[in-house]
């Protein structure tokens, strides 16, 4: 476990940047807001990271209580990593980070790595917007993969991955295309579903809400 590197400032940035600074830190909380997840996974979803430095960012991430990590019970017997209710609460600062970065996020460049469900985030941020009253289970159904988001949620994971447990509020078909301009902010939801570039189906008050606003 490498020592903690510090700026040595009596300022509450300087401390959290001590924290959660270093690279490829966010972006595991970003994996893990999906829920607890192995180490083969968090490496497979994080596309330029070294063996070396995932383990070392998730030994310091254990160390300044962001996660825990824990065995599976048989026949998974793997461990996988969470995220504590301190490190969940990192979830305003990257939805904070996301909406400023969107006029950096631009046309998506030939080295980018591309997942579904990095646009879980900038979707559940689109839905927000919107102020719709209520939470709920959205389904999200991609061309390069589906993802569920939880809206409205004030524990436990933030988003999944693939179709939804159980029955969801609401429904969502888009393309990249579009999934893109609601996460540079370029497009609202509402506008997109007006303008037929989301299907929504369901009969939640989520999709009702949608359908009717």
């Amino acid at each position: 476990m490498s020592p903690r590197r510090s700026y040595d400032q009596y300022c509450s940035a300087a401390r959290a940047l001590d924290t959660v600074g270093d690279r490829w830190t966010l972006l595991i909380v970003r994996e893990l807001l999906a829920g607890p997840r192995r180490y083969t996974d968090l490496h497979a979803d994080l596309p330029g990271v070294s063996t070396d430095v995932l383990a070392s960012r998730l030994k310091d991430m254990e160390r300044d209580g962001l996660t825990t990590r824990r065995r599976l019970p048989p026949p998974g017997a793997a461990y996988v990593y969470e995220l504590t209710s301190h490190g969940r609460e990192l979830l305003p600062v990257l939805q904070a980070l996301g909406k400023w970065g969107e006029g950096e996020l631009g046309r998506r460049r030939p080295t980018d790595a591309l997942r579904a469900h990095w646009f879980a985030l900038p979707l559940l941020r689109g839905l927000q917007r919107e102020g719709l009253d209520g939470a709920g289970l959205v389904e999200v159904r991609l061309e390069e993969g589906e993802f569920h988001l939880f809206v409205g949620a004030e524990s436990g994971p933030v988003y999944g991955f693939g179709a939804a447990p159980g029955e969801p509020d609401a429904r969502l078909a888009l393309d990249t295309g579009t999934c893109t301009a609601v996460a540079q902010g370029e497009l609202t939801v509402l506008d997109a579903v007006r303008a037929g570039r989301i299907g929504v189906t369901g009969d939640g008050t989520l999709a009702k809400a949608l359908r009717e606003a």
